[in-house]
């Protein structure tokens, strides 16, 4: 493989090398924040729902945050190849004011998650009997359930100071609460002990379930008292689950991996662990089976990086859509690697997942 790299955890590379590759031995995909980054994968997303899951019987959960909770709402529809094909559209194509106020920023989103969703995909994602779609939210407290900027800004320093002591002191101001299908039985272990809540989905929250995950804190407005889930704020489910950090429980022993594709080689657990050094618990990744692209992939797309979302600021539109659609493009390169791997498994190509 040319442009694709797999990597695995320890439980999951043994499970492979002695039942071999095939997609009946994963339970859950999992979709990270991360906005425009995602567009490296949309040929990937692509292959596995019309193809590698396509004659899929048993549930598969996916959970999602942020761009992975709009990615997965569009993949639990009936024809998830329209819908994700939709959002990555409209999404790529969106254009903004020059200095574009929270407002206009959270007018666009409702925007794309219309056009997403459209006129009966709400109800297919719920009455879907075998993909489970499943949303990260942020629910906040005190400083971060105010949309006046200054407030938010100072909530946020707070949890910036808060995260860089330990991880587990942002249950101080945030509870993640996870909107899931009605039938599921997805449930998380948290290494750092941030609570967390189980809703599930109707039509009266789904909407506002998929928004506020993607709902930036100073960007956008958040989502308030969402239906059906603990009154107050919500905001981006990246706040605290930016690429994840922590296990599943696995509802079947004959499904036990987890399959993440995945932007970044080099994950981080949450928001305010961007600039940091630490890296997810090991033992999170035990049974994750990650896709992720390679370094000449990426040096092969244009500007030699991954889009994402500074390229509002540092492109003009035009430019930024040319790029973003050539990205999407090139994304069928990824796929084309991971067909070829599925159709051929030459499991020495699986390197270990380790941080």
């Amino acid at each position: 493989m040319k442009y694709l790299e797999i990597r695995a955890g320890d439980k999951a590379l043994s499970h492979i090398n002695e039942h071999g590759f095939s997609a009946d031995m994963f339970s859950t995909v999992l979709g990270a924040s991360g906005g425009p980054k995602w567009f490296v994968l949309f040929g990937l997303d692509c292959f596995l729902f019309d193809e590698f899951f396509k004659q899929r019987t048993q549930p598969l959960h996916l959970l999602g945050s942020s761009a992975g909770a709009f990615r997965f709402a569009a993949l639990a529809q009936k024809d998830p190849i329209a819908a994700i094909g939709r959002l990555a559209s409209y999404y790529s194509q969106v254009v903004y004011s020059d200095k574009p106020t929270s407002q206009e920023i959270s007018d666009k989103a409702q925007q794309v998650l219309d056009i997403l969703l459209g006129e009966h995909g709400a109800q297919q994602i719920i009455d879907n009997p075998t993909i489970h779609a499943h949303f990260i939210t942020a629910h906040t407290s005190g400083l971060l359930s105010f949309d006046n900027k200054a407030a938010q800004l100072t909530g946020l320093t707070k949890s910036y100071l808060l995260n860089r002591v330990a991880r587990k002191h942002l249950n101080k101001q945030y509870q993640r609460v996870i909107f899931g299908a009605a039938k599921t039985s997805l449930l998380i272990n948290d290494p750092h002990q941030i609570p967390s809540q189980y809703v599930k989905l109707d039509l009266k929250n789904i909407a506002n379930a998929i928004l506020a995950s993607g709902s930036i804190p100073l960007v956008m407005s958040g989502v308030k008292d969402i239906e059906g889930a603990p009154k107050g704020m919500y905001r981006d489910g990246g706040i605290i689950d930016y690429h994840f950090d922590f296990s599943i429980q696995s509802s079947t022993n004959d499904a036990p991996l987890v399959l993440y594709p995945h932007f970044s080689g080099n994950p981080k657990a949450g928001w305010f662990d961007k600039k940091l050094a630490r890296t997810p618990h090991n033992s999170s990744f035990d049974n994750v089976v990650m896709l992720t692209p390679s370094d000449e992939f990426i040096k092969m797309l244009p500007f030699n990086k991954i889009p994402d979302r500074d390229d509002f600021k540092n492109l003009d539109a035009s430019t930024r859509i040319d790029y973003w659609q050539r990205v999407l493009k090139m994304s069928e390169l990824l796929s084309e690697d991971f067909a070829n791997f599925v159709a051929q498994p030459e499991l020495t190509k699986i390197n270990r997942l380790h941080f």
